[in-house]
């Protein structure tokens, strides 16, 4: 089978071919759909490998991965072939206290899974961006509903589930009259300003620098929608009447950013850093609203996934995608790269004809 595998450190990744995966004991193979390209993926072939686990070369990239049941292994149970799944992949070790809660993503073993465990899709063990992938373990397989095209809700399995958790451990702050701002509307700001027009109340205002960006955020139903570069502290203010935002998701996560999430927060408000950047911002007893909080998110839970596929199997939540064949597959990289890219890219591995 044809696979994107990452072969070499600080080069690009290759397109290869591969023995097609047999399912072993409680293994599942997966026809693959649609497999995500995401920009953590990019830090892969940039970053020195020193800088990162000591992975062994080659596998296969791709961590946003949905397909269909193939073939089972001995003591598979529950997962008919031709079943439509979402693969999570946040796996953990199993066996802390955090993997009994299935939350995986807050596994307290993470490091030494990543380094020398078993890793995850995409991030030391092979991913999705094949025509095959092979799950260790059926419970890390979400059903999708019936009228969700898997292709399109590839995305989901990180993109959106990250900005779901996100929002959802918040939801108790955005009542009526409450204010959610999203800075930086591009895969995972879109699907983050839907997201909480779906399950709020709130007011929500989106912030980019790019106008083509803020016209994708007032499609999916941003109640006001702002240019980063004209004083959006000042337009947040006089949106909430001087009160500021009670949740601001921050999908950048650098420097000027988290200033103005800073800035843009309420008393008693919330930050929540979503986006992976370099930054920070001091908070300190005079530099922030009096009891704002802030915490950080990585991905989501796997009952998270599964409630945010349900979401978008009734049309209230649609990843924008661009769709790309496996020999295209450096091409999306690169209009990753490049900041050319349309919403979220996935790559089909088998022809939808």
């Amino acid at each position: 089978m044809l696979a994107y595998q990452f072969t070499t450190w600080e080069q690009d990744f290759e397109l290869c071919e591969v023995p097609t995966p047999e399912p072993g004991p409680g293994e599942t193979l997966i026809r693959v759909a649609g497999a995500g390209v995401c920009h953590s993926d990019l830090y892969l072939c940039d970053w020195p490998q020193s800088s990162l686990p000591s992975y062994d070369l080659p596998f296969t990239v791709g961590h946003e991965i949905t397909g269909w049941v193939e073939e089972t292994g001995p003591g598979v149970s529950g997962l008919e072939a031709g079943t439509a799944v979402a693969v999570y992949g946040a796996w953990g070790c199993g066996a802390c206290g955090q993997c009994a809660i299935e939350s995986e993503n807050y596994c307290e073993n993470a490091a030494e899974v990543v380094a020398s465990g078993p890793g995850r899709p995409g991030l030391g063990r092979d991913g999705g961006i094949a025509e095959f992938f092979l799950a260790p373990m059926s419970h890390h397989l979400v059903p999708l509903p019936s009228d969700l095209d898997p292709v399109e809700a590839a995305p989901l399995t990180d993109a959106g589930l990250t900005t779901y958790h996100a929002i959802r451990q918040s939801l108790d702050r955005l009542g009526e009259g409450s204010t959610a701002v999203v800075i930086g509307i591009g895969g995972l700001g879109s699907l983050a300003v839907q997201i909480l027009r779906a399950l709020s109340a709130a007011q929500v205002i989106a912030v980019d620098i790019a106008p083509a960006r803020l016209e994708v955020a007032r499609r999916h139903g941003a109640h006001h929608a702002l240019l980063s570069t004209e004083n959006p502290s000042e337009a947040i203010s006089d949106l909430t009447g001087g009160r500021g935002a009670d949740l601001v998701l921050d999908i950048v996560g650098i420097d000027d950013t988290l200033s103005l999430a800073a800035s843009a927060a309420a008393i008693r408000g919330h930050i929540t850093v979503v986006g992976i950047g370099p930054g920070s911002f001091p908070m300190g007893y005079l530099h922030v609203p009096r009891g704002l909080s802030a915490s950080t998110v990585f991905w989501g839970t796997i009952p998270d996934l599964a409630e945010v596929v349900a979401l978008a199997g009734t049309g209230a939540v649609k990843s924008d995608t661009e769709t790309f064949s496996m020999e295209e597959a450096p091409i999306a990289y690169q209009r990753l790269r490049d900041g050319s890219l349309e919403g979220r890219a996935v790559i089909v591995p088998h022809d939808p004809r």
